[in-house]
Formats: structure tokens, sequence, C-alpha cells
């Protein structure tokens, strides 16, 4: 069952269906990454929202997964272009998941920041993705996209 909640999270991702991804988790589900930082509650469901909703050419690899009925990871890549510079993206992501009740409870992303902003900031990215200072600003830019989004304003 867990196995296939992961196939459908990300075979909807693959499809720009952000409101299958929202219906994965469970009300009061947690999510980090390293550019959201954590998300509580609907906000999880309302970025894949954004996120799916903005993609022009998302495509997603679910390069391999396991699970059981309590945890689970995934090894994700996701190809696009990054908005704000048009830059493409190949990112590598490695997720861990917990479980509740047929949904995801808690969700984990990790990735390398510095080779995510390489890609996407290019210089900017190159010079200082390593920083805490653009990781911040990188968050903050995410978490306010998120808030308009939520807000019903266009992002």
């Amino acid at each position: 069952m867990s196995r296939e909640l992961i196939e459908r999270l990300y075979g909807a991702m693959n499809q720009g269906d952000g409101e299958t991804m929202a219906s994965c988790y469970a009300p009061d589900a947690r999510f980090s990454d390293p550019a959201f930082g954590e998300l509580r509650g609907s906000e999880p469901g309302d970025m894949w929202r954004m996120l799916t909703g903005r993609a022009t050419d998302l495509t997603v690899e679910l390069a391999e997964h396991e699970a059981d009925e309590h945890r689970g990871s995934a090894h994700w890549i996701a190809r696009y272009t990054f908005g704000p510079t048009g830059r493409h993206v190949v990112n590598d992501i490695r997720a861990t998941f917990r479980f509740e009740n047929g949904l995801i409870a808690e969700h984990d992303d990790r990735f390398s920041f510095h080779k995510w902003s390489r890609q996407a900031l290019g210089l900017p990215g190159t010079l200082l993705g390593w920083t805490p200072l653009l990781r911040a600003s990188v968050r903050r830019r995410a978490r306010g996209d998120l808030e308009k989004f939520r807000a019903g304003e266009a992002t």
C-alpha cells in the first residue's frame, strides 16, 4: 500500500497534478526540504499545487523506492526550468517518509542546495550557494510565494 502511495505521489507530480499529490498527505502532515524549510498541515499540499501549477516542463523520474506500512524512502530526479531565471535544473533528491492511516504523515526531501543553486541561479549560486545567506534568501522567497498562493494571489 505505501509503495503504491509513493508511486501515486511521483506519478501525479510527473503529470502536473498537484491535487492528487495533496491528497497523499495526512491533514497534519509535516514536509521539509532545503528550499522551503518545514511545512505543516495543508502547506505541503499547497506547495505541490503551486509548483505543479507553475511548471511548464517538469518531468519526474522515480529512480527507486521502498516502503512498508510505516516508513518509506525514494530516490527521485526532477528536471525542469527554474522560472525566475529560465535556467534548466536536474535535481537529484532523496526522500524519506513516515506513513499513518495510509497517508504521508512526514516527508523529508534532501538534495545538495549548492548543486541546485549553481544550476538554478547561475553565477550567484556558484559563488554563494554554500552560504547560509543564499539559502535563507531562497527560503524567504519560496515561503513568500507559498503565502501569496495560499492567499489566492498570483505569483
